[in-house]
């Protein structure tokens, strides 16, 4: 048997092989000359009506910039106001919460050191419950204050935007 030899393949004809489309010598084709002296803009007369319309319509817009940038303007003021009042707000409640937690802590302390000087388990039982019972007292009124504070916190720092939106609305509807 005799072989005969095979030509060895390049990677234009796989290429070309691979692709379903047929290759085209783009450099036999010319795009055709843009002559930019025909087409000379300031001798064409553009209509009155048209001009007024692009005036218009230039005004409008920048009409509608300044109102854009006014409503972005007032929207970031509302927003670092609201940020300032409820950063304050935070800041208060933690104080509060922190000042509890001391009064409350140092009132444990000093029932354990109370309860080291007891004799009796009379005396340990009525230390306890006037213990628990000046704390449950101590609790309630703590989570009034803190109710009051955060109550305070969300209503400062929600009302101001509750009526810019409002307004907001009102003078969309107009």
């Amino acid at each position: 048997m005799s072989q005969v030899a095979k030509p060895a393949k390049t990677e234009t004809t796989t290429a070309a092989a691979a692709s379903p489309f047929p290759a085209f010598d783009l450099t036999k084709f010319e795009l055709p000359k843009f002559d930019a002296a025909a087409f000379d803009l300031s001798k064409v007369e553009v209509p009155a009506a048209l001009r007024e319309t692009a005036d218009k319509v230039v005004v409008q817009l920048k009409d509608g910039y300044a109102k854009l940038k006014a409503a972005a303007e007032e929207t970031t003021d509302l927003l670092e106001d609201t940020y300032a009042t409820a950063s304050t707000g935070v800041k208060d409640f933690n104080l509060k919460a922190l000042e509890a937690t001391r009064v409350n802590l140092n009132a444990g302390f000093d029932h354990v050191r109370d309860l080291m000087g007891v004799k009796t388990l009379a005396e340990v039982v009525e230390l306890q419950s006037a213990y628990l019972r000046k704390q449950f007292e101590t609790f309630q009124g703590q989570a009034k204050d803190l109710s009051a504070i955060a109550q305070k916190v969300a209503t400062d720092t929600v009302e101001p935007v509750k009526e810019k939106v409002e307004k907001a609305f009102k003078t969309a509807s107009k």
